[in-house]
């Protein structure tokens, strides 16, 4: 599986010819979604659903569909009747060839003066787990974590805690366009110190072979 990142959470993954982008929000680049045969959405949150990039998505490739949860699928379920799918925690199902199962149910506290929304994580062939803005622990094991490194909600103490407690053979950045590059080496040296994991960012654009 080759993944690639792309701006803050967006990440695109690729097997046998076909492709699955998750997050293609308003940070990440205007193009992210296109190309994609599936494409999944974690929340609400602008950072990560940006309607006008899954349309230019959807209308690109005709074949394409979405899977995410209700309160992203109203908003955009009108345009493309039967492409846009409803997902909740605990649900299995398969995406452009991939094997999908979702994990969790509410956004990370900000503040507590802030309603929590729902939000899902997404764990791609039993090895690629994506969770969103949240710390979400999956049931399973975990090979590759994407690993959301700077949020309002978290501060690297808890990060470097849910490394340890998800216990990945590697950690890749995601959740990254606010942290600046003064911020980066503290944070490599410590999520990779203390982690317990193997610690990896790649810059926007880039990819690896899973």
């Amino acid at each position: 599986m080759k993944l690639t990142k792309k701006t803050h959470a967006c990440v695109r993954l690729e097997r046998d010819g076909r492709s699955l982008v998750i997050d293609p929000g308003g940070f990440s680049e205007q193009d992210a979604a296109l190309g994609a045969d599936a494409i999944l959405v974690t929340h609400e949150h602008p950072d990560h659903f940006d309607e006008d990039r899954l349309r230019a998505g959807l209308e690109a490739n005709p074949a394409a569909e979405i899977w995410t949860l209700r309160s992203v699928a109203e908003k955009i379920s009108a345009a493309f009747p039967g492409r846009v799918h409803t997902v909740g925690h605990g649900d299995t199902f398969e995406a452009a060839g991939f094997d999908v199962q979702v994990h969790g149910e509410l956004h990370a506290v900000i503040h507590p003066d802030i309603p929590r929304i729902t939000n899902v994580g997404y764990l791609v062939d039993g090895s690629v787990f994506h969770p969103g803005d949240a710390l979400t622990v999956p049931e399973q094991p975990v090979d590759t974590l994407m690993l959301p490194v700077m949020a309002p909600w978290s501060k690297i103490s808890e990060v470097i805690d849910y490394v340890r407690e998800i216990k990945p053979q590697r950690a890749y950045d995601v959740h990254d366009a606010l942290l600046t590059d003064l911020a980066r080496p503290i944070y490599d040296s410590q999520i990779g110190s203390l982690g317990g994991a193997e610690h990896l960012r790649l810059t926007p654009g880039e990819s690896a072979e899973l």
